[in-house]
């Protein structure tokens, strides 16, 4: 699958919030500065397909999808006999790239769809280099040995807590349960999302 590779500044200053998954004292500084030169001259109040448009690329940017993927994810979790929100939840939130990432592998999601990109992640033992796979509960993840070294053992030992969902095991983890809504704290209303997709 394809994935963005412009500017990534502009995408969270355009949300208004931080999406990368790391602290950047410059963007923290022009978050809440709205982008161009005419920009108090532009700000008015959304419709309600615009805010419903504003929660939907906020909540893509977070997980680094394109639009065609992440309408596949929505459809996919609408046909699901749970609730809809949870499983559009499950669905990101078990990518392979997103469970790297929330283990402390990766700094940021970029960087963990990298590491899964250049064949450094494995799952339960086998090599896996594609950042959209779907992590099964009890599959366990773990870094390949070569890049087990003092730098992620350091950056793994600041990482004072990882979502309830997960277990750690050393370099790596599990998958326990599937996720739900309380289990994952994004600035996003899933509701409005799904109502996007459902005009």
């Amino acid at each position: 699958m394809a994935r963005y590779t412009g500017p990534k500044h502009k995408l969270a200053r355009r949300e208004g919030i931080n999406i990368l998954g790391k602290t950047s004292q410059s963007l923290d500084r022009r978050l809440n500065v709205v982008p161009g030169s005419h920009a108090k001259r532009r700000t008015r109040k959304l419709s309600e397909f615009g805010v419903q448009l504003r929660e939907k690329q906020k909540l893509k940017r977070i997980y680094g999808l394109l639009e065609r993927q992440f309408r596949k994810y929505v459809k996919e979790a609408q046909r699901k006999k749970i609730n809809t929100e949870d499983a559009l939840i499950q669905l990101l939130e078990t990518r392979l790239d997103n469970v790297v990432y929330r283990f402390g592998l990766g700094k940021s999601r970029a960087h963990a769809r990298q590491l899964v990109s250049h064949r450094h992640i494995l799952v339960n033992g086998k090599k896996i280099n594609i950042p959209s796979y779907a992590v099964r509960r009890g599959d366990l993840i773990s870094i390949e040995p070569k890049l087990q070294g003092g730098e992620l053992k350091a950056r793994l030992q600041e990482i004072k807590e990882i979502p309830v969902f997960l277990e750690k095991k050393d370099l790596g983890g599990k998958l326990l349960n599937l996720p739900t809504k309380e289990d994952v704290s994004n600035p996003v209303n899933y509701q409005l999302v799904i109502e996007f997709y459902s005009r």
